[in-house]
């Protein structure tokens, strides 16, 4: 395998150049998918203690002190849901239901086949504000009784198409849709991902996408909040009080990649391009889960696991908890947003039930920095007469797990 990574990022060729891993790390730290606080601050106490200096390194060369955007933000700086929520008029419901009449297939869906004269307009301009303003919104709400299981995913579809014009592959054969499910009572012996349980999931974000949308078909009887929160809000706390951990986010790491081959890639977790903050990471890749474990080949450091910790705990301090509805539409920069759920229970009257579709606007994308570009190539490569839509919840290749 090889790897370039641009300026201070330095290059590695394959696993064995990881010198200074295989120098610190001989077993994997006491670190869980489920981030443990008290295990992060007893870590964080040892490595002070031990590195008294750590907190006065100096950053990584190029990055910078401190972000200045609307993209940095916290949770306490927003007061109404009307500052993210766009409520949809019966006007925009009517275009909408025009559209689904017209009859394409599914992905040629577009802002050309799905005609929307007075909504399009406005979600385009909700895209920008993905890119350039806030990074997130919602809107509410699809009527999903009255329509069949393949009409909402036509109006997710061609809703969406205005947003991001070009849909990401999430599985295998093409399929550009996937479902966040608690499937445990029908598929427990392949799961490997949080996304088909009812437990949380921490703060992460999606790998190879720069738009993550979620439609909620239904909600939980209990619980499942969606969470946000801002990367750059986390940069910069960490920027200011231990740079160390940025540096230990921009070198490269062994990111586990299931039922692929290779079954590893080596990059950084953060990345400076454009006077743009990204980090994309997920947490299940440096720590296992159920059926996935963590490879014993290569553990992570003591400070790798320090960093995951700082990022989940500083994402929950800065979070904004939305209020997600049954026929809600979330939408959110995945390059520079993290998201996460609450646990949650589900009865006989309401099953949680998402559709998910990873989106990129090429009029606005950002550019990404090398080392990210070979996983958008892999997610957006499906050709629109080769997508499918899984109308039914599986389990997607990339996170089932093996017995």
């Amino acid at each position: 395998m090889s790897v370039t990574i641009n300026g201070p990022q330095k290059a590695i060729s394959n696993v064995k150049d990881l010198s200074y891993l295989e120098a610190t790390a001989t077993e994997q730290p006491d670190i869980d998918y489920i981030p443990d606080r008290n295990k992060w601050l007893k870590r964080t106490a040892q490595r002070l203690a031990k590195e008294p200096t750590l907190p006065s390194s100096p950053l990584p060369e190029g990055f910078p002190q401190k972000l200045h955007s609307p993209l940095v933000w916290e949770g306490i700086d927003w007061k109404t849901e009307s500052q993210w929520v766009y409520e949809l008029t019966a006007a925009h419901l009517q275009e909408i239901d025009d559209a689904v009449g017209l009859g394409f297939h599914f992905g040629h869906i577009s802002p050309g086949t799905f005609p929307l004269p007075t909504l399009g307009p406005v979600l385009k301009d909700l895209a920008r504000e993905l890119h350039s303003g806030r990074g997130f919104f919602v809107l509410r709400t699809i009527p999903v009784d009255s329509y069949s299981r393949a009409d909402n995913v036509l109006v997710y579809a061609g809703v969406s198409s205005y947003v991001g014009n070009v849909r990401g592959l999430q599985d295998k054969n093409g399929g550009v849709l996937s479902h966040v499910k608690d499937l445990t009572r029908t598929h427990s012996g392949v799961i490997g991902g949080p996304a088909y349980t009812a437990v949380p999931q921490v703060y992460h974000t999606d790998q190879g996408a720069d738009i993550v949308s979620l439609f909620a078909l239904e909600v939980a009887a209990e619980g499942g909040t969606s969470r946000i929160s801002s990367q750059w809000r986390v940069y910069n706390e960490l920027a200011e009080t231990r740079p160390d951990l940025i540096r230990t986010l921009s070198e490269p790491w062994v990111v586990e990649q299931y039922n692929e081959n290779p079954p590893f890639t080596i990059r950084p977790l953060l990345y400076y391009l454009d006077s743009r903050v990204i980090i994309q990471y997920a947490r299940r890749y440096f720590t296992g889960y159920l059926l996935l474990p963590r490879s014993k080949e290569y553990p992570i450091t003591e400070a790798q696991a320090e960093a995951l910790d700082a990022l989940h705990y500083l994402g929950e301090k800065y979070s904004l908890g939305l209020n997600f509805q049954k026929g809600d539409i979330q939408y959110i920069n995945n390059l520079s947003i993290f998201h996460a759920r609450d646990g949650f229970k589900d009865d006989g009257n309401h099953t949680r039930h998402l559709l998910r579709l990873w989106l990129r606007n090429e009029q606005l994308a950002w550019t990404l920095p090398e080392l990210l570009e070979p996983l958008w190539k892999k997610t957006f490569c499906v050709k629109p007469e080769d997508q499918t839509f899984a109308l039914d919840p599986v389990v997607r290749d990339a996170v089932r797990g093996k017995n």
